[in-house]
């Protein structure tokens, strides 16, 4: 593996642990503000029906960024395994080296960028 190959992969590793850490923290949170029990001041009924509606937004805007997130993981991950069979930084269109640029502005980068403007027109 070249300097340059590793150092894109430890790019990729330092936002893989970051993306976990905020992942987990998306998990708190929703243990957090699950229904609580059904009695009392821990009753699972706030006491306003906009408290009903904030939490169940806040839980709602939790699962899409963690459902981002995790779509984002799956990039990264496919990224590392390229890097591991040596197909990183080349684009499977034209076969051409990604430029250094996009990978450091975009490490999951797959394609060149007038491979993906090619791509996103079709």
């Amino acid at each position: 593996m070249t300097k340059e190959l590793a150092s894109y992969k430890q790019i990729l590793l330092d936002k893989r642990d970051e993306l976990l850490k905020e992942l987990g923290q998306f998990k708190e949170k929703e243990v957090s503000s699950a229904p609580k029990d059904a009695s009392g001041e821990n009753s699972a009924y706030s006491f306003h029906m906009a408290d009903v509606g904030t939490d169940n937004m806040e839980r709602e805007k939790a699962f899409f960024f963690a459902t981002r997130e995790g779509k984002y993981l799956t990039h990264i991950d496919q990224a590392l395994e390229r890097v591991e069979q040596g197909t990183y930084g080349i684009c499977p269109d034209c076969e051409k080296p990604i430029p250094r640029d996009r990978l450091l502005a975009v490490p999951t980068a797959t394609r060149c960028v007038p491979c993906k403007e090619k791509a996103e027109q079709r």
